[in-house]
C-alpha cells in the first residue's frame, strides 16, 4: 500500500521570494497587501534584497528541500507527485493546485515551511489554501486539501537543531562558559499575536514558548554532550511596523549589545525560527547581526538552519506519513519533544487574523 493514500499529491506550500531584482518591489507589495505601506518605506527592504543581487535564496532553498524530500520518499518506496506552491511569488498556490487538478488530482497534502504556531507561520498559509481552493471552485474545480500539523514540536525538528548547536558551539574554541553565549533567534511577531497564538481555548504566547521551550532544551542537550554549562536566551530579528506597535523583544543586536558589555568575548548565533538561511538569516544575521558583533569585537558562530539536513528531512516525511494514516482514520502515534504535539486540523480560533476575518483551511473553525 501507498503510505500516503488518500493523497493524490504531496504539496510543498512557501512563503516564496523575488528571483531577480525587477520582482523586489512587486513581491514587497504582494506580501503587504492591505496594510498601507508605502512604496518609499518598501524601498528599504528592498535595499536588502538588492545587495543580494535581487534575488532572494528561499526558492532555490525550496528546489533543494524538493530533491531532498523526493528523495527520501522513494527510498521509502513512495511514489506520489512532489508539487511546489508559493503565497508570494511564482509558482503560486492557485496555480500550482489548478494544474494538479488538470492532472487528475482531487486530493493532496500540504507541508508548509514553517514550524511554529502563530498567525503568520500558520494560519496565514492555511487561509491562502482556503482561497486557493475557492478559486479553484469558482472555475468548477473541485480539490481537498489538507496539512501536516506544524512541526516545532516534532523529534526530528529539535534533534537536527540540538545537534548543529552543538557543533557550533565546540567550533567556536571557547572553552570559558563565562565568557560565551548562545543567541537562539526567530522573527519577531507584535506581541498581539504572540498573545494570540494557539486555540482558541488556550493561554496564548504558544510562538513564543514553542521558541523558549526549544531553546532551553537544545542547551541541556549541548551542554550534556560537550559536558558544559551553557547560558543562552531567546532574542527576536525582522522587526517591522509602525514604531508605536509593540513586537517581541529583544532584538538580536541589541542582545548582542547587552552581551558585549557583560565581557562576553564569543556568541552562538542559532537561527532555530527558520528552516532555511532566506533573507532573515542572510541579511539580518549575516549581515546586520555579524556587522554589530564585530563592532562590539564579540566573535560570532553562526549556526546552520535545518534546512535539507537527513535527519530533519526524514521527519517531514514521517509526518506526511502521520497525516496520511490520520486521512485513512487509521490509529496514529504523534510523538513530540519538547512540548505536545499540534494538531494536524487545527481546532478554533486558533491564532486568530486579528485584522480581518478570512476563511481559513485545515481547521475545524
Amino acid at each position: 500500500m501507498d503510505l500516503l493514500l488518500p493523497y493524490d499529491a504531496l504539496v510543498l506550500l512557501s512563503f516564496g521570494g523575488p528571483e531577480s531584482a525587477e520582482e523586489v518591489m512587486p513581491f514587497l507589495r504582494r506580501v503587504t497587501a492591505g496594510r498601507g505601506i508605502p512604496d518609499d518605506r518598501l524601498e528599504a527592504v528592498a535595499h536588502h534584497y538588492h545587495l543580494m543581487g535581487g534575488r532572494s535564496p528561499i526558492n532555490d532553498q525550496n528546489r533543494a528541500l524538493l530533491d531532498a524530500l523526493h528523495a527520501e520518499l522513494r527510498r521509502r518506496g513512495i511514489a506520489v507527485p512532489l508539487l511546489w506552491g508559493n503565497r508570494n511569488s511564482e509558482p503560486f498556490l492557485v496555480d500550482t493546485l489548478r494544474e494538479a487538478h488538470e492532472h487528475g488530482m482531487r486530493r493532496v497534502l500540504v507541508l508548509t515551511t514553517s514550524a511554529y504556531a502563530s498567525y503568520s507561520s500558520c494560519r496565514q498559509y492555511r487561509e491562502d489554501i482556503a482561497e486557493a481552493v475557492a478559486t479553484l471552485a469558482d472555475e468548477g474545480r473541485t480539490i481537498v486539501a489538507d496539512k501536516i500539523r506544524q512541526y516545532a514540536t516534532h523529534p526530528s525538528f529539535a534533534r537536527t537543531n540540538a545537534r548543529l548547536v552543538t557543533d557550533a558551539v565546540r567550533a567556536a574554541g571557547q572553552p570559558d562558559d563565562a565568557l560565551l553565549r548562545v543567541a537562539f533567534v526567530t522573527h519577531s511577531i507584535p506581541v498581539g499575536m504572540d498573545d494570540t497564538s494557539g486555540p482558541g481555548d488556550g493561554e496564548g504566547n504558544l510562538y513564543w514558548h514553542q521558541h523558549d521551550e526549544l531553546s532551553h532544551v537544545i542547551l541541556d542537550e549541548a551542554g550534556i554532550t560537550l559536558d558544559r554549562n551553557l547560558t543562552g536566551s531567546l532574542v527576536f530579528c525582522s522587526r517591522s511596523g509602525p514604531p508605536s506597535q509593540p513586537w517581541l523583544e529583544p532584538d538580536v543586536n541589541d542582545y548582542l549589545e547587552g552581551i558585549a558589555k557583560d565581557g562576553v568575548t564569543d556568541v552562538v548565533v542559532a537561527p532555530i525560527g527558520f528552516i532555511s538561511d532566506h533573507m532573515e538569516v542572510r541579511y539580518d544575521l549575516d549581515v546586520e547581526a555579524a556587522e554589530t558583533a564585530e563592532r562590539l569585537g564579540l566573535r560570532m558562530t553562526r549556526v546552520p538552519t535545518v534546512g535539507v539536513d537527513p535527519e530533519f528531512v526524514s521527519g517531514l516525511v514521517d509526518l506526511t506519513e502521520e497525516r496520511a494514516a490520520e486521512a485513512r482514520e487509521e490509529p496514529v502515534d504523534h510523538p513530540a519533544w519538547p512540548g505536545e504535539a499540534m494538531p494536524s486540523t487545527c481546532r478554533p480560533g486558533c491564532c486568530p487574523n486579528l485584522r480581518v476575518a478570512k476563511s481559513a483551511a485545515c481547521g475545524t473553525d
